[in-house]
C-alpha cells in the first residue's frame, strides 16, 4: 500500500478535510490525520482501520482500550495512543455538550442521555449526583467517589451535604458497571434504600439510582424498586 503523500491529492485525508469537510471522511481517515503517519508498507488510513476492524468499528469500543493495548499494534506508539485515546474521549465530550444546559428530567432516558457521555466507557466505577429543582431542571451534578474495578463507596452523609448545599429539591444517583453486568449487587441495594431513607429525612426527592453497563443500563425507578 502507497505511503499517503504518495497518493493523489484529492484521496489524501487532509486534503480531503479541506476540500470537502470532515463529514467526507471515514473514522479511520480522521484518526489518521492525528496519528500522522504509518510505518513502511502501511499508511496511517491502513493501520487505523485495522484497529477499527478489530474493535468492531466503534469508537466507543475504542475509547474502552488501554494504551498498552493500542502500542501492540505496529505503528503505534505511546504518543498515538494516546492520541487515539483521547480523541474517542473528545467524541464523549461532544456529546455531552450537545445536551441542553436547563434540561428536564422528565423520565430514565433524560438520565441516561445525561450521563452516558460521562460514564459510558470508564475501566473504574464512578458514583455520581444529578441535582434537580422544584420543576426537575437540572442544577448540576457531583462526583460523589471514584473507585477502582471492584467498585466505589459513597459517604450518604457527604451526598445529602451536596444535595442540600446545592439546594436540590429532587436528585439521581448514578454509578457505572466496568464489569459490564448491568444487575445492581447487594451493596448497590442497600445504597439506595439508605440514599432513599436520608433524602425522605430532610424532605429530598430520590427520583431514581440509574447503573451503566456500557450500552445497557439499569433504572431501578423502571424497575419498581423507588
Amino acid at each position: 500500500m502507497k505511503a499517503i503523500k504518495s497518493w493523489a491529492p484529492e484521496d489524501r485525508p487532509r486534503e480531503r478535510l479541506l476540500a470537502n469537510g470532515a463529514g467526507s471522511l471515514s473514522k479511520a481517515e480522521l484518526l489518521a490525520i492525528l496519528i500522522g503517519s504509518g510505518v513502511p508498507g502501511k499508511s496511517a488510513v491502513d493501520i487505523m482501520r485495522g484497529i477499527l476492524s478489530d474493535y468492531g468499528d466503534s469508537l466507543m469500543s475504542l475509547a474502552k482500550v488501554s494504551v498498552q493495548e493500542l502500542m501492540r499494534y505496529e505503528g503505534i506508539g505511546e504518543a498515538k495512543a494516546v492520541t487515539i485515546i483521547a480523541a474517542c474521549q473528545l467524541a464523549n465530550l461532544r456529546l455531552k455538550e450537545d445536551l441542553p444546559k436547563r434540561m428536564r428530567i422528565k423520565d430514565t432516558t433524560d438520565t441516561v442521555d445525561y450521563f452516558r457521555p460521562l460514564l459510558q466507557d470508564l475501566q473504574i466505577e464512578e458514583c455520581h449526583l444529578l441535582l434537580l429543582d422544584q420543576g426537575m431542571a437540572v442544577k448540576g451534578s457531583v462526583l460523589l467517589s471514584r473507585g477502582g474495578i471492584a467498585g466505589a463507596s459513597v459517604d450518604v452523609r457527604c451526598l445529602l451535604r451536596h444535595a442540600i448545599l446545592g439546594q436540590a429539591v429532587a436528585v439521581v444517583l448514578c454509578h457505572n458497571h466496568p464489569s459490564g453486568r448491568t444487575q445492581p449487587s447487594r451493596d448497590d441495594d442497600n445504597l439506595t434504600k439508605k440514599v432513599n431513607d436520608a433524602c425522605r429525612a430532610v424532605g429530598i426527592r430520590l427520583v431514581d439510582h440509574v447503573i451503566f453497563a456500557g450500552d445497557a443500563y439499569y433504572s431501578y425507578h423502571e424497575n419498581g424498586k423507588i
